[in-house]
C-alpha cells in the first residue's frame, strides 16, 4: 500500500548506467587471479575508480598498492583498468613476476594509435587530464617530450609543436564527448594537417552514458550521479546534466551522500551512474528516495549494451 503522506515524485532512471565491459572484466581478473594464485594478489592502483568495489576485492584478498615496488616478487600483480606506462611491465618482466594486465581493450587501442603514429614520425597531442591513471598510461606508451598533452581549447594556442605538418592527436577515453569536440575543432584549426583517430576515441560507454543523461536533464529538476571522486567518466556526467539544463546535479558515492535539504520540493529527479559503479549502489539509492517519497520510477533507455571482453589466456588455463 503507499504511503500517502508522502510527497510525489518522478524518478527517471537512466539507462545505459554503471559498469562497461572494461570495468566488469577487469574485476573479473582480480577475482580469477585470487582464485588461481590465492591471496593476496597485488593491484597497481584502483582496479577501477570506485570505493566499494575496491574494498570489497581488498576483502576477499587484493593488496591495493600505487606502484610496483610496493609489490613482492614472488606474488601476482594486476594492472588496473586505465593503463599503465610501458615501463611498467618491462620492470614487472625484469623483475620476473607474474603479472596481468587488466587494461580495457578501449584503452589499449588508443596506445597502439599512439605507437602507430609515432612510428611514422608524428609527434603525439594528448587531449585529456592531467595526472589522471589513464592519461599517464598513455603519455607513457612514447619517450618523453613526444606525447604533448592539452585539457581545453585554450591550451591549443600555447602548445609548442616540433613540426605542425606532422601531427596526430588521440584522446582519453572518459571525456565528455561535446567539451572533447570543441578541443578538436581547435586543434584542427590550428594545425590542419593534424591526424585524428579512425574512430572515436571517446568509449562507447561514456558517449552512451551522457546521451542518456542528455535526454533525461531537462526533465529533472535535479539530477544524481552514482560515482567516486576520482572517476573521471562519473565527474563529466554531472557536467554533461548541468549543461544540458538540470539545475542541480551531484555526484554521490552511495545513498548516505545524498543531501536531503539541497532536495527538498523536487518534483522530478535523475539517476545514473558512472562505469565503475556498481548496481547494488543505484539500487540503494533508489531504495532512498522510495523510502522518502512516493516515487514512480521511469526507465529511460537510449542504447542497448553488449559489449564483452575476454579475460588473458592466462587466468583461463588452471595454476
Amino acid at each position: 500500500m503507499t504511503d500517502t503522506s508522502l510527497k510525489p515524485l518522478t524518478l527517471y532512471l537512466a539507462a545505459p548506467r554503471g559498469f562497461c565491459a572494461g570495468v566488469d572484466r577487469a574485476i573479473k581478473i582480480v577475482e580469477m587471479a585470487l582464485q588461481k594464485w590465492g591471496a593476496p594478489v597485488y593491484v597497481r592502483h584502483e582496479i577501477v575508480h570506485n570505493k566499494y568495489v575496491v574494498d570489497d576485492l581488498r576483502a576477499k584478498g587484493a593488496v591495493f598498492v600505487e606502484d610496483l615496488e610496493d609489490c613482492p616478487d614472488d606474488r601476482p600483480v594486476i594492472f588496473s583498468a586505465h593503463g599503465v606506462p610501458k615501463s611498467v611491465p618491462a620492470a614487472a618482466a625484469a623483475r620476473e613476476m607474474i603479472y596481468v594486465d587488466a587494461t580495457c581493450p578501449l584503452v589499449s587501442k588508443v596506445h597502439i594509435e599512439a605507437a602507430r603514429h609515432s612510428e611514422n614520425g608524428l609527434q603525439m597531442i594528448m587531449i585529456g587530464h592531467a595526472g589522471h591513471p589513464e592519461t599517464v598510461g598513455t603519455m607513457g606508451q612514447l619517450p618523453e617530450g613526444e606525447v604533448l598533452l592539452v585539457e581545453t581549447p585554450q591550451d591549443v594556442a600555447h602548445v609548442q609543436v616540433r613540426d605542425p605538418e606532422r601531427l596526430a592527436f588521440v584522446t582519453q577515453t572518459t571525456l565528455s564527448v561535446d567539451d572533447t569536440a570543441d578541443i578538436v575543432a581547435a586543434l584542427k584549426a590550428r594545425f590542419p594537417a593534424i591526424v585524428g583517430p579512425h574512430k572515436e576515441d571517446i568509449c562507447y560507454a561514456t558517449t552512451n552514458r551522457q546521451e542518456a543523461v542528455k535526454a533525461i536533464a531537462p526533465d529533472c529538476d535535479a539530477l544524481l550521479v552514482v560515482g567516486a571522486p576520482n572517476s573521471s567518466n562519473s565527474r563529466r556526467l554531472v557536467e554533461v546534466a548541468s549543461k544540458a539544463g538540470c539545475g542541480y546535479a551531484q555526484l554521490v558515492q552511495r545513498a548516505s551522500d545524498i543531501d536531503w535539504r539541497a532536495l527538498d520540493g523536487i518534483r522530478s529527479i535523475g539517476i545514473t551512474a558512472g562505469a565503475s559503479a556498481p548496481e547494488v549502489l543505484i539500487d540503494e539509492v533508489v531504495d532512498a528516495f522510495r523510502a522518502r517519497y512516493d516515487a514512480t520510477v521511469t526507465l529511460v533507455e537510449t542504447a542497448q549494451e553488449d559489449v564483452e571482453f575476454k579475460v588473458p589466456r592466462v587466468l583461463r588455463t588452471p595454476a
